[in-house]
């Protein structure tokens, strides 16, 4: 596993419970292009994943539009909670 950046860990510690969009965008004060990027790769890296904030009894989805990344919710996966934990 490669190291995160700082922009990335940030974005990483919102994801402790499924967030919005615009809630990680508000809360780290990155800018969408910025957001956009370390959002890709921390579920790439399957830090983070893509859910249904509507029905939170299934589970996080690999599909996603990564054009229209507004769309959805993230939440950390498993490992991303154990990145978080040693971030902090």
């Amino acid at each position: 596993m490669r190291k995160l950046i700082p922009s990335e860990k940030q974005v990483l510690k919102c994801l402790i419970f499924p967030e919005a969009y615009e809630v990680i965008l508000e809360e780290t004060g990155s800018n969408i292009g910025a957001l956009r990027d370390d959002l890709i790769n921390l579920i790439n890296y399957r830090l983070i994943e893509v859910v249904d904030l509507d029905n939170e009894s299934k589970p996080g989805t690999s599909f996603y539009d990564a054009d229209n990344l507004q769309d959805f919710s993230y939440r950390a996966t498993k490992t991303g909670l154990k990145h978080i934990r040693e971030i902090v």
